[in-house]
């Protein structure tokens, strides 16, 4: 398939809870359009390899927002063919594979649910997202980080399609994990995003809702490419930083 011939919107705001389907959606979009694709879950990743590398207390949360506050990261378009699907990095350093490991994957969900840290990575969510031509996909893009987002998808499923989707990719990689433990867990995330007091899931109010519980991948990306050839204009424009 490909896109509309007009120049589609230039930013793409896609949310929704865990197991959606919102990064494969995501990355297949940027893809398509040549545009970056970002996982604004990095750069909570960013920080906790941040934290650990200067040995500070995870569960000190003045310090880890300090670090938020005070670290600049970025997220640019891929510079290897390494697998990678863009660059992080902090300050000078590339970070892109950094971030993936063990210890900050077993940390990274304490650091996100600190609110300063939230507030401080929006501002730098926001300055990446207003170069324009860029996916962004998150929790809060559409109703907190570029609310003036071209077009807004909140990409939604079942509790139950999510946590069998989870249960196959899990198991796929080899890891023992049942489905009714991992539908538990998914359970209390969605608890949690939707009942926290900064940046709480929500779909914003001009989003255009997408329920994948009885769509493959192609037939949700079908549906985004036209609402995508809706909203193509003659003229592109990137937004000012």
């Amino acid at each position: 398939m490909r896109v509309s011939n007009n120049h589609p919107p230039s930013i793409i705001a896609i949310d929704g809870p865990a197991a959606s389907g919102k990064s494969t959606l995501g990355k297949r979009l940027a893809d398509l359009l040549g545009y970056l694709y970002f996982d604004t879950g990095v750069m909570y990743r960013a920080v906790t390899w941040l934290a650990l590398t200067n040995r500070a207390d995870i569960k000190d949360e003045v310090e880890i927002t300090r670090l938020a506050e005070e670290s600049q990261i970025d997220v640019r378009p891929p510079s290897r063919t390494d697998g990678r699907d863009y660059d992080v990095w902090v300050g000078e350093q590339d970070v892109t594979w950094e971030i993936r490991r063990p210890e900050v994957e077993a940390n990274v969900s304490a650091v996100s649910a600190y609110p300063g840290v939230r507030k401080a990575l929006s501002f730098q969510q926001r300055r990446i997202g207003l170069r324009g031509r860029v996916v962004m996909v998150g929790r809060d893009i559409g109703t907190v980080v570029l609310p003036e987002a071209d077009l807004k998808i909140y990409l939604d499923a079942s509790v139950e399609k999510r946590a069998k989707r989870r249960y196959l990719e899990v198991t796929a990689r080899g890891e023992i994990l049942s489905y009714d433990d991992i539908l538990e867990a998914m359970m209390m995330r969605d608890q949690i995003d939707s009942t926290r007091e900064v940046s709480p899931l929500r779909p914003a109010e001009d989003a255009v809702i997408l329920n994948s519980d009885q769509l493959s991948i192609e037939q949700v990306i079908d549906r985004v490419n036209e609402l995508i050839a809706e909203r193509s204009t003659s003229s592109y424009q990137a937004r000012p930083a």
